[in-house]
């Protein structure tokens, strides 16, 4: 449903026929198994045959027709498109708990410059389940295991929260715009060129929302990995690391303390805290097959 509902959303945007259009073929596929044009030319355009093939919720079914992709999806997001708009949402797609929670990591913020908020969060708070862990393990195994927490996180929440389909209909639309702009200009045709300007302003217009959507998880993100970060923060500079012996990162060698600077004033443990996060986000985003790049 995650990626689905976006799809219908797109869909709905193109006027009701369309909803219809895909309520007609999604009542014809789970009646025959599979639905083809002919099974349903007669209450349905070619053009918008074409926009549900296009869309992705139509699918071929290995030349015996065509089925739905994720029929109970689809199902549920065009209940969902028919019901009342909720106060839940509004034009940018966010809901109250995903400005909540922008509020929350706003307030998280203040950690970083206020030592009363700081040690509340990450002494009063954080400190409980990770003050034991941080007891029996290495303090570079600590980060580690951070790095790994933070990175899933990050990943299922763009999985779930990010439509990258979206964002690879739209650079295509932008290209196929682009090719069409071009021939006009070449056969002069300033009529066309008009209705083309227009177009191109409705794209600039989606793509400010899409631009909304994709910032969404972000703050979903830094809702989870900001308390994170202020305990380590909390633990190198309040709580302090224990003596240990000469830290060795990679690439940058040994390292006589974790608040010494390694990559001009960027310290030790924030440098090995980014390492391990890159290294092993990449590791899940393929485990995971998460695509965080435009696709069509």
């Amino acid at each position: 449903m995650a990626r689905t509902a976006p799809k219908v959303e797109r869909l709905a945007e193109d006027g009701e026929a369309m909803t219809d259009a895909l309520s007609t073929v999604l009542a014809a596929a789970e009646e025959n198994g599979t639905v083809t044009w002919s099974d349903v030319s007669d209450d349905l355009t070619s053009g918008e045959w074409g926009r549900l093939i296009e869309s992705g919720l139509l699918i071929d079914a290995d030349g015996e027709g065509f089925v739905i992709d994720d029929p109970e999806g689809v199902r549920e997001a065009l209940e969902e498109s028919d019901a009342e708009p909720s106060d839940d949402d509004d034009d940018s797609g966010w809901s109250k708990w995903d400005k909540l929670a922008g509020l929350g990591t706003l307030g998280l913020f203040a950690g970083y410059s206020m030592t009363s908020v700081r040690d509340v969060i990450a002494g009063g708070v954080i400190d409980i389940v990770l003050g034991p862990l941080n007891d029996m393990l290495p303090f570079y195994v600590v980060i580690l295991v951070l790095a790994i927490i933070t990175g899933t996180t990050s990943t299922i929440l763009q999985d779930n929260l990010m439509d990258m389909s979206g964002m690879g209909d739209h650079q295509e639309k932008m290209e196929d715009l682009k090719e069409r702009r071009k021939a006009a200009k070449e056969r002069d045709d300033q009529e066309a060129l008009d209705r083309l300007e227009e177009e191109q302003m409705e794209l600039m217009t989606d793509q400010m929302g899409m631009f909304k959507q994709q910032f969404r998880p972000m703050v979903w993100i830094m809702l989870v990995n900001i308390p994170l970060f202020l305990w380590l923060y909390w633990i190198v500079f309040g709580a302090g690391v224990e003596a240990s012996p000469v830290i060795t990162l990679p690439i940058f060698g040994e390292v006589e303390a974790w608040r010494n600077g390694v990559a001009g004033p960027v310290q030790a443990w924030i440098v090995w805290y980014f390492l391990c996060s890159l290294s092993f986000t990449q590791i899940i985003r393929k485990a995971l097959n998460v695509e965080t790049t435009p696709t069509g």
